[in-house]
């Protein structure tokens, strides 16, 4: 088993920022997919701001 330093462990700061891009990553890739209007939700969330079907490609 390897000892692992502290120098080489994330900071509290660094898990929260990679939480934080994790999160509005995948934010924003749920908005391509499933929302044709509305992606910041800046109304409140609709049913015809949702795409009636799932076509094509999904890659981005």
């Amino acid at each position: 088993m390897t000892k692992h330093s502290s120098a080489n462990r994330l900071s509290e700061q660094e898990l929260q920022d990679i939480d934080a891009y994790w999160r509005a990553a995948n934010y924003l890739t749920i908005g391509q997919i499933y929302l044709l209007d509305n992606p910041l939700l800046r109304k409140p969330l609709r049913l015809e701001h949702v795409k009636p079907r799932l076509l094509g490609h999904w890659g981005t």
